[in-house]
Protein backbone atom coordinates (compact mmCIF):
# COMPACT_ATOMS: atom_id res chain seq x y z
CA UNK A 1 0.00 0.00 0.00
CA UNK A 2 3.03 2.11 0.32
CA UNK A 3 2.25 3.82 -3.29
CA UNK A 4 -1.12 4.86 -2.10
CA UNK A 5 0.50 7.35 0.57
CA UNK A 6 2.40 9.46 -2.01
CA UNK A 7 0.68 12.32 -3.65
CA UNK A 8 -1.20 11.66 -6.33
CA UNK A 9 -2.53 14.26 -9.18
CA UNK A 10 -6.08 13.59 -9.83
CA UNK A 11 -8.88 15.34 -12.02
CA UNK A 12 -12.81 14.31 -11.16
CA UNK A 13 -15.08 15.15 -14.39
CA UNK A 14 -18.31 15.50 -13.00
CA UNK A 15 -17.66 16.13 -9.62
CA UNK A 16 -21.20 17.03 -8.49
CA UNK A 17 -23.24 14.01 -9.74
CA UNK A 18 -23.94 10.81 -7.94
CA UNK A 19 -20.67 9.14 -8.77
CA UNK A 20 -18.22 12.42 -8.78
CA UNK A 21 -19.40 12.77 -4.74
CA UNK A 22 -18.75 9.45 -3.88
CA UNK A 23 -15.66 9.57 -5.46
CA UNK A 24 -14.37 12.80 -3.16
CA UNK A 25 -16.68 11.11 -0.09
CA UNK A 26 -14.22 7.83 -0.41
CA UNK A 27 -10.91 9.88 -1.16
CA UNK A 28 -11.94 11.46 2.17
CA UNK A 29 -13.21 8.88 3.90
CA UNK A 30 -9.76 6.85 3.24
CA UNK A 31 -7.16 9.99 4.11
CA UNK A 32 -5.87 9.41 0.66
CA UNK A 33 -2.93 11.90 -0.31
CA UNK A 34 -4.25 13.36 -3.43
CA UNK A 35 -3.65 16.58 -5.58
CA UNK A 36 -6.81 17.59 -7.72
CA UNK A 37 -5.62 19.06 -10.69
CA UNK A 38 -9.10 19.90 -11.93
CA UNK A 39 -13.18 19.71 -11.15
CA UNK A 40 -15.76 19.66 -13.86
CA UNK A 41 -19.77 19.87 -13.21
CA UNK A 42 -22.63 20.83 -15.72
CA UNK A 43 -24.70 23.54 -13.69
CA UNK A 44 -24.49 22.82 -9.95
CA UNK A 45 -22.45 25.90 -9.21
CA UNK A 46 -22.99 26.12 -5.46
CA UNK A 47 -21.72 22.60 -5.09
CA UNK A 48 -18.71 22.88 -6.95
CA UNK A 49 -17.27 25.97 -5.62
CA UNK A 50 -17.56 23.80 -2.29
CA UNK A 51 -15.88 21.11 -3.43
CA UNK A 52 -13.34 23.51 -5.27
CA UNK A 53 -12.95 25.40 -1.86
CA UNK A 54 -12.38 21.84 0.14
CA UNK A 55 -9.88 20.24 -2.38
CA UNK A 56 -8.21 23.31 -4.10
CA UNK A 57 -7.62 22.00 -7.61
CA UNK A 58 -6.27 24.46 -9.75
CA UNK A 59 -9.04 24.62 -12.03
CA UNK A 60 -12.35 24.33 -11.55
CA UNK A 61 -15.18 24.57 -14.49
CA UNK A 62 -18.34 24.76 -15.04
CA UNK A 63 -20.24 23.50 -18.13
CA UNK A 64 -23.02 26.04 -18.71
CA UNK A 65 -21.07 29.11 -19.69
CA UNK A 66 -23.85 31.49 -18.06
CA UNK A 67 -22.89 30.29 -14.39
CA UNK A 68 -18.82 31.79 -14.96
CA UNK A 69 -19.61 34.73 -13.31
CA UNK A 70 -21.38 32.93 -10.55
CA UNK A 71 -18.42 30.23 -10.32
CA UNK A 72 -15.72 33.47 -10.11
CA UNK A 73 -17.39 35.30 -7.23
CA UNK A 74 -17.92 31.68 -5.01
CA UNK A 75 -14.28 30.89 -5.85
CA UNK A 76 -13.07 34.58 -5.20
CA UNK A 77 -9.62 35.10 -3.53
CA UNK A 78 -9.18 31.04 -3.70
CA UNK A 79 -6.35 31.15 -6.21
CA UNK A 80 -8.41 28.62 -8.04
CA UNK A 81 -8.57 29.08 -11.72
CA UNK A 82 -12.69 28.89 -13.07
CA UNK A 83 -13.47 28.33 -16.70
CA UNK A 84 -16.99 27.54 -18.10
CA UNK A 85 -17.73 25.91 -21.16
CA UNK A 86 -17.93 22.51 -23.15
CA UNK A 87 -14.24 23.21 -24.32
CA UNK A 88 -13.07 24.19 -21.10
CA UNK A 89 -13.97 20.53 -19.84
CA UNK A 90 -12.12 19.02 -22.33
CA UNK A 91 -9.20 21.09 -21.56
CA UNK A 92 -9.87 20.16 -18.13
CA UNK A 93 -9.66 16.41 -18.62
CA UNK A 94 -6.21 16.46 -20.56
CA UNK A 95 -4.75 18.69 -17.82
CA UNK A 96 -1.49 16.86 -15.86
CA UNK A 97 -3.56 13.88 -13.74
CA UNK A 98 -2.09 10.78 -13.32
CA UNK A 99 -5.85 9.48 -12.20
CA UNK A 100 -9.22 10.64 -14.10
CA UNK A 101 -12.35 9.72 -13.02
CA UNK A 102 -14.69 10.15 -16.14
CA UNK A 103 -18.22 10.63 -14.41
CA UNK A 104 -19.76 13.33 -16.66
CA UNK A 105 -23.64 11.97 -17.92
CA UNK A 106 -24.66 11.08 -21.20
CA UNK A 107 -23.09 12.26 -24.52
CA UNK A 108 -21.29 15.20 -23.66
CA UNK A 109 -19.23 13.02 -21.67
CA UNK A 110 -17.29 11.58 -24.57
CA UNK A 111 -15.31 14.62 -25.69
CA UNK A 112 -13.74 14.79 -22.68
CA UNK A 113 -12.84 11.05 -22.05
CA UNK A 114 -10.92 10.95 -24.96
CA UNK A 115 -9.07 14.12 -24.37
CA UNK A 116 -8.24 12.73 -20.68
CA UNK A 117 -7.06 9.00 -23.16
CA UNK A 118 -5.12 10.99 -25.26
CA UNK A 119 -3.27 12.23 -22.10
CA UNK A 120 -2.65 9.03 -21.32
CA UNK A 121 -4.15 9.29 -18.00
CA UNK A 122 -5.33 5.96 -15.60
CA UNK A 123 -9.16 6.51 -16.73
CA UNK A 124 -11.78 5.15 -14.06
CA UNK A 125 -14.66 5.01 -16.68
CA UNK A 126 -18.23 5.67 -15.21
CA UNK A 127 -19.39 7.30 -18.67
CA UNK A 128 -21.09 5.28 -20.42
CA UNK A 129 -21.64 6.41 -23.00
CA UNK A 130 -18.38 6.70 -23.97
CA UNK A 131 -18.16 2.92 -24.74
CA UNK A 132 -21.13 2.46 -26.57
CA UNK A 133 -21.11 5.67 -28.72
CA UNK A 134 -17.08 5.37 -29.54
CA UNK A 135 -15.38 2.02 -27.49
CA UNK A 136 -13.26 1.27 -29.84
CA UNK A 137 -11.95 4.49 -30.68
CA UNK A 138 -11.34 4.72 -26.75
CA UNK A 139 -9.95 2.45 -25.73
CA UNK A 140 -7.27 2.15 -28.60
CA UNK A 141 -6.72 6.07 -27.96
CA UNK A 142 -5.86 4.65 -24.29
CA UNK A 143 -3.33 2.16 -25.26
CA UNK A 144 -1.48 4.12 -27.52
CA UNK A 145 -0.96 7.04 -25.21
CA UNK A 146 0.17 4.63 -22.29
CA UNK A 147 -3.10 5.04 -20.33
CA UNK A 148 -5.60 2.61 -19.12
CA UNK A 149 -9.20 2.42 -18.86
CA UNK A 150 -10.91 0.81 -15.43
CA UNK A 151 -14.32 0.57 -15.28
CA UNK A 152 -16.55 1.77 -12.50
CA UNK A 153 -19.92 0.77 -12.99
CA UNK A 154 -20.01 -2.31 -10.56
CA UNK A 155 -20.82 -4.81 -13.48
CA UNK A 156 -17.73 -4.14 -15.02
CA UNK A 157 -15.55 -3.70 -12.07
CA UNK A 158 -16.68 -7.47 -10.85
CA UNK A 159 -16.18 -8.71 -14.28
CA UNK A 160 -12.38 -6.42 -14.25
CA UNK A 161 -11.96 -8.20 -10.64
CA UNK A 162 -12.42 -12.01 -11.31
CA UNK A 163 -11.73 -12.33 -15.13
CA UNK A 164 -8.29 -13.78 -15.74
CA UNK A 165 -6.31 -12.12 -18.68
CA UNK A 166 -4.56 -15.66 -18.85
CA UNK A 167 -7.53 -17.61 -19.54
CA UNK A 168 -9.94 -15.42 -21.29
CA UNK A 169 -9.85 -17.69 -23.87
CA UNK A 170 -11.45 -19.59 -22.13
CA UNK A 171 -14.80 -17.80 -21.17
CA UNK A 172 -17.83 -18.88 -21.83
CA UNK A 173 -20.22 -16.01 -21.01
CA UNK A 174 -19.69 -13.00 -18.97
CA UNK A 175 -22.56 -12.67 -17.12
CA UNK A 176 -24.11 -9.00 -15.89
CA UNK A 177 -26.65 -8.77 -12.68
CA UNK A 178 -29.61 -6.30 -12.98
CA UNK A 179 -32.00 -5.33 -9.62
CA UNK A 180 -34.55 -5.25 -12.07
CA UNK A 181 -35.51 -1.49 -10.78
CA UNK A 182 -38.39 -0.22 -9.43
CA UNK A 183 -40.98 -1.81 -12.11
CA UNK A 184 -39.25 -5.68 -11.51
CA UNK A 185 -42.72 -6.94 -10.58
CA UNK A 186 -45.44 -4.58 -12.55
CA UNK A 187 -46.91 -5.31 -15.95
CA UNK A 188 -46.58 -4.00 -19.19
CA UNK A 189 -50.30 -2.30 -18.14
CA UNK A 190 -48.70 -0.53 -14.91
CA UNK A 191 -45.80 0.52 -16.46
CA UNK A 192 -47.73 2.44 -18.95
CA UNK A 193 -49.04 4.10 -16.14
CA UNK A 194 -46.15 4.84 -14.19
CA UNK A 195 -44.91 8.31 -13.59
CA UNK A 196 -41.16 9.56 -13.33
CA UNK A 197 -41.46 9.71 -9.37
CA UNK A 198 -42.43 6.33 -9.50
CA UNK A 199 -39.61 5.50 -12.04
CA UNK A 200 -37.06 7.14 -10.23
CA UNK A 201 -37.10 5.25 -6.82
CA UNK A 202 -34.24 2.76 -7.03
CA UNK A 203 -34.89 0.20 -4.82
CA UNK A 204 -31.53 -0.33 -4.00
CA UNK A 205 -28.90 2.13 -5.40
CA UNK A 206 -28.63 6.06 -5.20
CA UNK A 207 -28.41 7.28 -8.87
CA UNK A 208 -29.28 10.80 -10.87
CA UNK A 209 -32.13 10.89 -12.84
CA UNK A 210 -31.17 9.55 -16.00
CA UNK A 211 -29.26 6.38 -15.16
CA UNK A 212 -32.71 6.07 -12.91
CA UNK A 213 -34.74 5.82 -15.74
CA UNK A 214 -32.44 3.46 -17.35
CA UNK A 215 -32.45 1.04 -14.69
CA UNK A 216 -36.45 1.20 -14.91
CA UNK A 217 -36.43 0.82 -18.55
CA UNK A 218 -33.30 -2.05 -18.15
CA UNK A 219 -31.88 0.05 -21.17
CA UNK A 220 -28.90 0.71 -18.73
CA UNK A 221 -28.35 -2.97 -18.79
CA UNK A 222 -28.76 -2.85 -22.52
CA UNK A 223 -25.45 -0.18 -22.05
CA UNK A 224 -23.89 -2.49 -20.14
CA UNK A 225 -23.85 -5.50 -22.34
CA UNK A 226 -22.30 -3.19 -25.37
CA UNK A 227 -19.88 -1.84 -23.05
CA UNK A 228 -18.85 -5.01 -21.40
CA UNK A 229 -18.40 -6.41 -25.37
CA UNK A 230 -16.02 -4.02 -25.94
CA UNK A 231 -14.13 -3.91 -22.90
CA UNK A 232 -13.63 -7.54 -22.54
CA UNK A 233 -13.24 -8.33 -26.06
CA UNK A 234 -16.17 -10.41 -26.29
CA UNK A 235 -18.32 -11.66 -28.98
CA UNK A 236 -22.51 -10.38 -28.25
CA UNK A 237 -23.45 -13.76 -27.60
CA UNK A 238 -21.44 -14.48 -25.14
CA UNK A 239 -22.65 -11.63 -23.20
CA UNK A 240 -25.78 -12.22 -21.25
CA UNK A 241 -28.01 -10.39 -17.96
CA UNK A 242 -29.38 -12.13 -15.08
CA UNK A 243 -32.19 -10.74 -12.86
CA UNK A 244 -30.61 -10.28 -9.26
CA UNK A 245 -33.01 -7.91 -6.88
CA UNK A 246 -30.38 -7.99 -3.83
CA UNK A 247 -27.86 -6.17 -6.12
CA UNK A 248 -24.96 -8.41 -3.95
CA UNK A 249 -23.71 -10.38 -6.49
CA UNK A 250 -22.40 -7.93 -9.48
CA UNK A 251 -21.48 -10.18 -12.22
CA UNK A 252 -20.26 -13.37 -13.05
CA UNK A 253 -17.69 -14.97 -15.17
CA UNK A 254 -18.61 -18.22 -16.52
CA UNK A 255 -15.42 -20.50 -17.80
CA UNK A 256 -15.77 -23.11 -20.18
CA UNK A 257 -14.69 -26.18 -17.49
CA UNK A 258 -18.16 -24.92 -15.82
CA UNK A 259 -16.70 -22.93 -13.24
CA UNK A 260 -18.00 -19.57 -12.41
CA UNK A 261 -16.29 -16.93 -10.54
CA UNK A 262 -18.56 -14.12 -9.03
CA UNK A 263 -17.73 -10.62 -7.46
CA UNK A 264 -19.70 -9.73 -4.38
CA UNK A 265 -20.10 -6.60 -2.54
CA UNK A 266 -22.73 -4.26 -0.67
CA UNK A 267 -24.83 -2.28 -3.04
CA UNK A 268 -22.08 0.95 -2.79
CA UNK A 269 -20.75 2.34 -5.79
CA UNK A 270 -17.69 3.70 -3.31
CA UNK A 271 -16.23 0.02 -3.54
CA UNK A 272 -15.76 -0.49 -7.57
CA UNK A 273 -14.47 3.32 -7.49
CA UNK A 274 -11.76 2.64 -4.89
CA UNK A 275 -11.07 -0.48 -7.01
CA UNK A 276 -10.27 1.91 -9.79
CA UNK A 277 -8.10 4.24 -7.23
CA UNK A 278 -5.72 1.81 -6.15
CA UNK A 279 -5.55 -0.88 -8.74
CA UNK A 280 -3.79 -3.62 -8.66
CA UNK A 281 -3.55 -2.41 -4.58
CA UNK A 282 -6.40 -1.87 -3.09
CA UNK A 283 -7.75 1.27 -0.46
CA UNK A 284 -8.45 0.62 3.13
CA UNK A 285 -11.89 2.61 3.81
CA UNK A 286 -14.37 2.22 5.99
CA UNK A 287 -16.26 0.35 3.90
CA UNK A 288 -19.92 -1.56 4.35
CA UNK A 289 -19.19 -4.50 4.76
CA UNK A 290 -21.70 -7.65 3.76
CA UNK A 291 -23.37 -9.95 6.10
CA UNK A 292 -24.70 -13.05 4.01
CA UNK A 293 -26.73 -14.16 6.75
CA UNK A 294 -29.13 -11.68 6.70
CA UNK A 295 -31.64 -13.51 3.92
CA UNK A 296 -31.11 -15.18 0.54
CA UNK A 297 -29.87 -14.40 -2.56
CA UNK A 298 -32.11 -14.79 -5.74
CA UNK A 299 -31.88 -15.03 -9.18
CA UNK A 300 -34.45 -15.19 -11.96
CA UNK A 301 -34.26 -14.62 -16.05
CA UNK A 302 -34.97 -10.99 -17.59
CA UNK A 303 -38.51 -10.70 -19.13
CA UNK A 304 -37.37 -9.28 -22.85
CA UNK A 305 -41.19 -8.06 -23.77
CA UNK A 306 -41.85 -6.72 -20.82
CA UNK A 307 -38.50 -4.54 -20.86
CA UNK A 308 -37.89 -4.53 -24.53
CA UNK A 309 -34.95 -1.82 -24.26
CA UNK A 310 -32.84 -5.31 -23.60
CA UNK A 311 -33.54 -6.65 -26.62
CA UNK A 312 -32.89 -3.41 -28.20
CA UNK A 313 -29.67 -3.35 -27.02
CA UNK A 314 -28.84 -6.53 -28.24
CA UNK A 315 -29.61 -5.97 -31.53
CA UNK A 316 -27.33 -2.52 -31.89
CA UNK A 317 -24.63 -4.63 -30.29
CA UNK A 318 -24.96 -7.68 -33.25
CA UNK A 319 -25.55 -4.83 -35.80
CA UNK A 320 -22.62 -3.31 -34.71
CA UNK A 321 -21.05 0.19 -36.75
CA UNK A 322 -22.99 3.14 -35.47
CA UNK A 323 -26.11 1.45 -34.19
CA UNK A 324 -25.05 1.13 -30.71
CA UNK A 325 -24.40 5.65 -31.02
CA UNK A 326 -27.99 5.85 -32.26
CA UNK A 327 -29.79 3.76 -29.48
CA UNK A 328 -28.05 5.66 -26.97
CA UNK A 329 -28.98 8.89 -28.76
CA UNK A 330 -32.12 7.92 -29.16
CA UNK A 331 -32.74 7.02 -25.39
CA UNK A 332 -31.62 10.27 -24.11
CA UNK A 333 -33.51 12.15 -25.97
CA UNK A 334 -36.47 10.05 -25.10
CA UNK A 335 -35.36 9.71 -21.51
CA UNK A 336 -35.77 14.31 -21.34
CA UNK A 337 -39.16 13.37 -22.58
CA UNK A 338 -40.20 11.26 -19.86
CA UNK A 339 -39.17 13.28 -17.42
CA UNK A 340 -40.72 16.35 -18.81
CA UNK A 341 -43.90 13.97 -18.69
CA UNK A 342 -44.17 14.55 -22.83
CA UNK A 343 -44.32 10.87 -23.05
CA UNK A 344 -45.30 7.44 -21.38
CA UNK A 345 -42.99 5.58 -19.79
CA UNK A 346 -43.40 2.93 -22.10
CA UNK A 347 -42.64 5.16 -24.90
CA UNK A 348 -39.31 5.11 -24.09
CA UNK A 349 -38.18 2.57 -25.73
CA UNK A 350 -40.71 2.76 -28.61
CA UNK A 351 -38.97 5.73 -29.45
CA UNK A 352 -35.36 3.76 -29.58
CA UNK A 353 -37.11 1.28 -31.62
CA UNK A 354 -37.96 3.84 -34.51
CA UNK A 355 -35.49 5.67 -34.57
CA UNK A 356 -32.65 2.43 -35.23
CA UNK A 357 -35.23 1.93 -38.03
CA UNK A 358 -35.38 5.10 -39.68
CA UNK A 359 -31.12 5.89 -39.21
CA UNK A 360 -29.26 3.85 -41.76
CA UNK A 361 -26.21 3.19 -39.85
CA UNK A 362 -23.06 4.40 -40.46
CA UNK A 363 -20.13 2.65 -39.29
CA UNK A 364 -17.30 4.31 -36.87
CA UNK A 365 -13.23 4.57 -38.40
CA UNK A 366 -11.75 1.13 -37.44
CA UNK A 367 -8.33 2.95 -37.19
CA UNK A 368 -8.50 6.62 -35.05
CA UNK A 369 -7.08 8.33 -37.01
CA UNK A 370 -8.36 11.88 -35.12
CA UNK A 371 -12.03 11.79 -36.74
CA UNK A 372 -13.97 9.25 -33.96
CA UNK A 373 -14.98 12.34 -32.11
CA UNK A 374 -16.69 14.07 -35.24
CA UNK A 375 -17.91 10.75 -36.66
CA UNK A 376 -19.70 10.34 -33.00
CA UNK A 377 -21.00 13.49 -33.25
CA UNK A 378 -22.35 13.83 -36.59
CA UNK A 379 -23.96 10.20 -35.80
CA UNK A 380 -25.54 11.52 -32.65
CA UNK A 381 -26.82 14.99 -33.99
CA UNK A 382 -28.81 13.03 -36.73
CA UNK A 383 -30.07 10.57 -34.28
CA UNK A 384 -30.93 13.26 -31.75
CA UNK A 385 -32.70 14.82 -34.81
CA UNK A 386 -35.07 11.45 -35.88
CA UNK A 387 -35.70 11.12 -31.98
CA UNK A 388 -36.71 14.24 -31.50
CA UNK A 389 -39.18 14.18 -34.11
CA UNK A 390 -40.76 10.22 -33.42
CA UNK A 391 -40.95 11.69 -29.70
CA UNK A 392 -42.80 14.80 -30.78
CA UNK A 393 -45.44 12.25 -32.91
CA UNK A 394 -45.65 10.52 -29.54
CA UNK A 395 -46.19 13.38 -27.34
CA UNK A 396 -48.89 14.71 -30.09
CA UNK A 397 -50.80 10.92 -29.82
CA UNK A 398 -51.20 12.03 -25.64
CA UNK A 399 -52.96 15.19 -26.25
Amino acid sequence: MGSLTLPRRISVLGSTGSVGVSTLDLLDKAGAEVEVAALTAGRNVERLAEQARRWRPKLAVIQDETKLGELRDRLAGSGIEAGAGASAVADAAAADAQWVMSAIVGFAGLAPTLSAARAGAVIALANKESLVCAGPSLLRTSRLAGGVVIPVDSEHSAIFQVLDPQNAQHVSRLILTASGGPFRTWTAEQMAHATPEQALAHPNWDMGPKISIDSATMMNKGLEMIEAAYLFAMQAERVDVLIHPQSIIHSLVEYADGSTLAQLGAPDMRTPIACAFAWPDRLPWPAPKLDLTKGPLSFEEPDYDRFPALRLAKAALAAGGSAPAVLNSANEIAVAAFLDRKIGFLDIAAIVADTLERVEAEGLAEEWDGDALEAARRIDAMARRVAGEVAGGFARART
